[in-house]
C-alpha cells in the first residue's frame, strides 16, 4: 500500500495571467475578455457584461498585482517555499493581440521566455494553461468567439507557436481552464456574449464546447509531435455533489448533475461522447454540427491526465426550488454537515478524497489538483504579521484527504493551491478575497503599495513541501 506522497510529487502553487500579471495593454498585448470584467458581485461581474473599456470604471485585471513587472521577486518567494512547480497561463492576446494575427508578438513571447527561465533557475517546473478565461477580444468581436468554428484554427496556430517556442522549457501543459464552465458562464468559458435566456442557449453552448473539444485534441496532437517528452492534460472545475436525501428522485437528480459536469472529461479523457448525452440532446432540441474527422480526432488524441479545481461540494435536490448558486459556479443547496467560508463556499476535505477516487475509478489516468484553497479576509497585525490559521487548517485537511486517496490507489501527480500569492478573484474581482501564502498590499479599489509580505501559511507550506507532505 502507498503510505504517502510519491517521490517527485509536484508541490507548488497556481495563478492565471489575467488575475496576476496586469500590464493589460503593454508591449503589444491586445485586449482579452477578462480585461472587460469589473470589480463587483458575481452577477454584476460575470453576467452584466460590456466589452467596452469605459472611463471611470475600475477594472481589477488592468494592473492586478503587477506580476508582469515583479515576477522575479515573486518567483524568488515561491522558491523559498520550495515550490517544485508553478501553474500559470499564457495570455493568448500577448502572443496574438487580435487572435487572428498572421505573426506573433515577439515581446509577448519574450516575456514568457523570461518567466520560464526564472522558474527553471530555481528548478521550478512550469505547468502552463493555454487558455484560462483570456480569449483575445478580437475573436469575440470579429468571429463570435467559440461559437464559431473558425476559433479552432486560431487556437491551433497559437498552441503550435508556444509549443515550438517553449518546447525545451515547458513539459506540462493544460488546454482549457475549467472547460465544463462554458455552459454555466459562457463569457468566461467561451468568450461568448450568450444569455441564459436565449432560447437556443443550450444549442450554442454545446456547439462551442464541441469546437473546444476539437481544438483541444488538435493541441494534444501538436504537443506530442513538437514536444514528445511533454504531457498535456485537460482541466475542469471539480463539482462533487451529494443527493439531498436517499429519496430515489434526489439520487437520480444527483446522477444527472454529475453526468452533466463529467460529460466534458468523458469526451476528452475517453475520446467519445457518452451514450447518455444523446437523450439529453434530443430532449433539449440540441443538434451539434460535427464535421467529418472531428470524432476520429477526439478519439485519437485524448489528454494524458486530468487536472481539476476543487474548492467545495454541493447538495442536489429533485425540488427545483432548492437549486441555487452556492459558489464557484456550483448549483445546489447547503450541506448541514459542513462549515462554510466567508463567501458561502462549503468546506469539504473528505469530498476531495471521494472525488479523487471517483475520477480515478472512471478514467484510470493520472490526476492533478491544480486549484484548491480558501478565499478569506486577512488582517495585517501592527507588527506586519498575518496569522492565517484558518487557511492552514483548510489546506491541512485537504492534504490529508489527498494522502488517503493516494493510499486508496489514486495516481496523483501534484498539488498547486490556488492563488499562492494574493491576486484578483475570478468570481468577484476582489482583492480582499485572498488565497495566497503571500500577502499583496492592494485593496478592492486598486489602492496600495503592492508590497509582498509572508503570511503564517507561507512557513507552514514550506514545511509541508520540505517533508513531502509528512509535516502538517
Amino acid at each position: 500500500m502507498n503510505k504517502g506522497f510519491p517521490k517527485g510529487f509536484l508541490w507548488g502553487g497556481a495563478l492565471a495571467a489575467h488575475q496576476c500579471e496586469g500590464a493589460y495593454n503593454e508591449d503589444g498585448k491586445g485586449l482579452c475578455t477578462a480585461d472587460t470584467l469589473i470589480c463587483g458581485n458575481v452577477m454584476e461581474r460575470l453576467f452584466n457584461i460590456s466589452t467596452d473599456i469605459k472611463d471611470g470604471i475600475y477594472y481589477p485585471s488592468h494592473e492586478a498585482i503587477d506580476f508582469y513587472h515583479r515576477y522575479k521577486e515573486d518567483v524568488k518567494l515561491f522558491a523559498e517555499m520550495g515550490f517544485k512547480t508553478l501553474r500559470t497561463s499564457i495570455a493568448w492576446s500577448r502572443i496574438f493581440p487580435n487572435g487572428d494575427d498572421e505573426t506573433p508578438n515577439e515581446k509577448g513571447l519574450q516575456f514568457y521566455d523570461d518567466l520560464f527561465d526564472e522558474l527553471l533557475k530555481y528548478d521550478i517546473k512550469p505547468v502552463i494553461t493555454l487558455s484560462h478565461y483570456e480569449l483575445p477580444l478580437g475573436l469575440l468581436n470579429k468571429y463570435g468567439a467559440w461559437s464559431n468554428r473558425e476559433a479552432i484554427k486560431f487556437f491551433e496556430t497559437y498552441a503550435k507557436t508556444v509549443f515550438e517556442r517553449y518546447k525545451d522549457k515547458v513539459k506540462h501543459w493544460l488546454t482549457f481552464n475549467e472547460i465544463n464552465v462554458v455552459k454555466m458562464m459562457p463569457y468566461l468559458g467561451g468568450g461568448m456574449l450568450l444569455s441564459h435566456t436565449d432560447p437556443e442557449f443550450l444549442q450554442k453552448a454545446y456547439q462551442a464546447a464541441h469546437h473546444q473539444f476539437v481544438a483541444s485534441s488538435l493541441a494534444v496532437k501538436a504537443c506530442h509531435e513538437i514536444i514528445p517528452d511533454a504531457k498535456i492534460g485537460m482541466m475542469m472545475a471539480g463539482m462533487l455533489s451529494y443527493p439531498k436525501t436517499c429519496n430515489p428522485n434526489d439520487v437520480w437528480k444527483n446522477v444527472e448533475m454529475e453526468r452533466n459536469s463529467l460529460f466534458f472529461s468523458d469526451v476528452m479523457m475517453r475520446g467519445y461522447y457518452p451514450s447518455h448525452i444523446n437523450r439529453y440532446f434530443e430532449e433539449n432540441n440540441i443538434s451539434i454540427e460535427i464535421e467529418n474527422g472531428d470524432l476520429e480526432l477526439i478519439k485519437t488524441y485524448t489528454t494524458d491526465f486530468l487536472a481539476f479545481s476543487y474548492y467545495m461540494s454541493s447538495v442536489t435536490s429533485a425540488d427545483p426550488e432548492d437549486n441555487k448558486m452556492t459558489g464557484n459556479f456550483a448549483m445546489g443547496i447547503s450541506n448541514p454537515y459542513l462549515e462554510t467560508s466567508e463567501w458561502g463556499w462549503q468546506i469539504d476535505p473528505t469530498g476531495l478524497r471521494i472525488y479523487l477516487n471517483q475520477l480515478y475509478d472512471r478514467y484510470q489516468k493520472p490526476l492533478f489538483i491544480v486549484e484548491n484553497g480558501l478565499g478569506a479576509v486577512d488582517t495585517v497585525n501592527e507588527d506586519g504579521t498575518i496569522e492565517d490559521d484558518y487557511r492552514i487548517d483548510y489546506l491541512k485537511q485537504h492534504v490529508l484527504a489527498m494522502k488517503e486517496a493516494i493510499k486508496d490507489g489514486v495516481e496523483l501527480l501534484g498539488y498547486t493551491p490556488w492563488g499562492c500569492i494574493d491576486l484578483v478573484s475570478c468570481s468577484t474581482g476582489e482583492m480582499k478575497k485572498r488565497y495566497g501564502f503571500i500577502y499583496v498590499d492592494k485593496d478592492n479599489e486598486g489602492n496600495g503599495t503592492l508590497k509582498r509580505s509572508k503570511k503564517k501559511s507561507f512557513y507552514w507550506y514550506k514545511d509541508v513541501i520540505e517533508s513531502n507532505g509528512e509535516k502538517l
